[in-house]
């Protein structure tokens, strides 16, 4: 019975959205400790990722959400405003660990709400 509730499309979207949220905090980790590197690239969770997950989403196909994965990769719009060719820009790292913060915390938030009020059904207890 348990098994089933995380089968369910709900928790695999959330589940492939933390590992996302992951993925894209070491990138721009990476990117913050290399924001000095001449003719370093900022990388970011690839795009194709978002796209993925609406078409499993839309598909109603757990196994498809399950078995999602983000990857990261070089950050192709990202333009060199510098001349030693790095396109990392501070303030916009900044601004992106920040968002995926807020992104991170409101998918785990909905977990363990989930997860409470599961123990509560079991337990009888808040």
């Amino acid at each position: 019975m348990v098994d089933g509730l995380f089968q369910q499309t709900n928790y695999q979207a959330a589940k492939a959205l933390l590992g996302a949220a992951e993925m894209r905090h070491e990138a721009i980790a990476s990117n913050l400790a290399h924001v000095e590197t001449p003719q370093y690239k900022r990388i970011d969770v690839e795009t194709s990722f978002e796209k993925k997950f609406v078409a499993s989403l839309k598909s109603g196909n757990t196994d498809r959400l399950s078995n999602l994965r983000a990857t990261v990769g070089i950050d192709r719009k990202a333009r060199a405003n510098r001349v030693d060719g790095n396109t990392v820009e501070l303030e916009k790292e900044l601004l992106a660990l920040n968002r995926n913060s807020l992104q991170h915390s409101f998918v785990t938030d909905r977990i363990s709400g989930t997860m409470a009020r599961l123990s509560m059904a079991i337990t009888g207890k808040a």
